[in-house]
């Protein structure tokens, strides 16, 4: 079914192109007329059977009332042309919220027969805009017991509830979900307990690779067990919100700890960086919002949540080949694990390790300094580890701490341009209040310090040569299928606990 329509020029603080501009084309679904639309797109997707596909419009925004639900298997949702960046269509969340509940979800693909269902090359703005958080599903609802989903080249960005993006497990039958090459973010606000995840996966077997995720709150990429998942290749940032953790291996439920061929590699993590210029012989400087990452990679349930689940452990995942920069509480945090490899992560370029207890601290656990590697040996067994991790008798709840409140304590670097870290779209510049849309003016400053010391600028240089190899090999081994190899045990520089 193909409408033909006259755009009408409407104003809009969220995004700076107008409908108007545009010319009325006959390969793509149209947003008006307004009043009907959430039901005409849902009506042809659950009328149209299995293989259809529904083609939004380039550069149209999409103000949607509810879910737009997948009905059928191999389905797909996108922009007609596939573009990249900014000219992606764009599903607005704009149903009614009242009492801390209402409209949250933009995507819906968690069906009883959504099996192969695709969401390509469209941008989802959840126009939370500052608000407290709305009770209610992520941006995009994926998974559910269903099998071979794909997820990419989709801006996500500034959810009213708890993700951007998250792949659910149904009965524990979700399967070889695919998300790549997305730009994910900004996502929630870091006042406490309003934060958001950018991919939240609990899905076994699936792929994560080749995404930005820029300004998460929460988690960056969180895995809720999802065992024989590989998450390769991701470039996650922040600049504006300290964000809790940037991969978070500490979910007890729903797979009972299990993160058996769970593999964690290749991963860049970015933390706060200094936002003044620097003075000759500076090392570090100031960052205008007090900007860290708490854990760069947390692993077991205690890291996150204390003694609140006892005994929980998280079991028999992979963590290596990652690399951090930038300032962060901790880089890589570990305790109540047991039979996990966590080896040859490393930092590059300038970093910093900074904070101290905050009021959520607990009055009897014993919160260690901030350093690059931590792990609870008292809570952590049957696990090989590379050897520079340093000991800690309490490994608890260490997202308690607090960035220091100014200060010459964050390392001098640089951010990735948009949309380039992770091999994702084209990161658009979309403009929105209070941190919807693309990078803020922080971001672009962010990127504008570039190289200022020497060592900072081999290592920077190395890395944007390095995520373009990447993003080219991408390009190549798109429709290839992934592997988990790679990997070689260096026995002189692990630990066996």
């Amino acid at each position: 079914m193909v409408f033909q329509h006259r755009r009408h020029a409407r104003g809009n603080s969220l995004f700076s192109r107008a409908t108007s501009d545009l010319h009325a084309r006959d390969d793509c679904e149209p947003a008006d007329p307004l009043n009907t639309l959430t039901d005409r797109l849902n009506t042809l997707l659950n009328s149209s059977g299995p293989g259809y596909t529904l083609p939004l419009c380039p550069s149209v925004q999409y103000y949607i009332q509810a879910p737009i639900v997948f009905a059928a298997p191999d389905q797909e949702i996108s922009t007609a042309g596939y573009p990249t960046g900014d000219d992606r269509a764009t599903l607005v969340v704009n149903g009614p919220v009242a009492l801390g509940s209402g409209h949250t979800t933009a995507i819906d693909g968690t069906c009883q027969t959504c099996s192969g269902v695709k969401l390509r090359n469209i941008q989802i703005n959840g126009t939370r805009q500052g608000a407290s958080p709305t009770n209610g599903g992520a941006n995009i609802e994926m998974g559910g017991g269903n099998s071979d989903q794909l997820i990419e080249y989709v801006h996500s960005f500034d959810p009213r509830s708890w993700s951007c993006l998250h792949i659910a497990e149904g009965p524990l039958t979700c399967n070889n979900a695919t998300v790549q090459h997305n730009d994910i973010g900004p996502c929630g606000s870091d006042t406490f307990q309003e934060w958001a995840d950018g991919i939240s996966v609990s899905c076994r077997n699936s792929l994560v690779r080749n995404n930005t995720i820029s300004n998460p709150t929460d988690g960056g990429i969180v895995l809720f067990g999802s065992p024989g998942t590989l998450v390769e290749n991701n470039t996650i940032f922040v600049e504006t919100n300290t964000l809790l953790g940037g991969i978070n291996l500490v979910d007890y439920l729903p797979f009972d700890g299990d993160y058996t061929g769970t593999i964690v590699r290749d991963n860049i993590i970015m933390g706060g960086f200094a936002t003044d210029e620097a003075e000759p012989g500076d090392t570090k400087g100031n960052n205008n919002e007090d900007v860290i990452i708490k854990i760069g990679i947390a692993i077991g349930p205690r890291t996150w949540f204390g003694d609140r689940y006892g005994g929980n452990v998280s079991t028999s995942g992979t963590v290596m080949n990652n690399q951090l920069t930038g300032a962060f509480g901790y880089g890589i945090a570990m305790s109540s694990a047991r039979n996990f490899t966590v080896e040859n992560n490393a930092l590059f370029g300038n970093t910093s390790f900074i904070g101290s207890r905050g009021p959520n601290c607990s009055n009897t656990d014993i919160t260690p300094s901030p350093a690059p590697f931590v792990i609870d040996l008292n809570l952590t067994t049957a696990s090989t580890t590379q050897l520079d991790f340093q000991s800690i008798p309490d490994g608890d709840g260490l997202t308690c701490i607090l960035p220091p409140d100014g200060g010459d304590f964050w390392p001098f670097g640089g951010n990735p341009e948009p949309g380039q870290g992770g091999g994702g779209g084209g990161g658009g510049e979309a403009q929105s209040n209070n941190g919807g849309g693309g990078l803020s003016g922080g971001a672009k400053a962010g990127i504008a310090i570039g190289v200022i010391l020497g060592v900072a600028g081999i290592a920077v240089a190395a890395w944007f040569v390095r995520k373009w190899a990447l993003k080219r090999s991408a390009a190549v081994k798109a429709d290839q299928p992934w592997n988990r190899d790679g990997y070689i045990q260096n026995n002189e520089n692990i630990r066996q606990v």
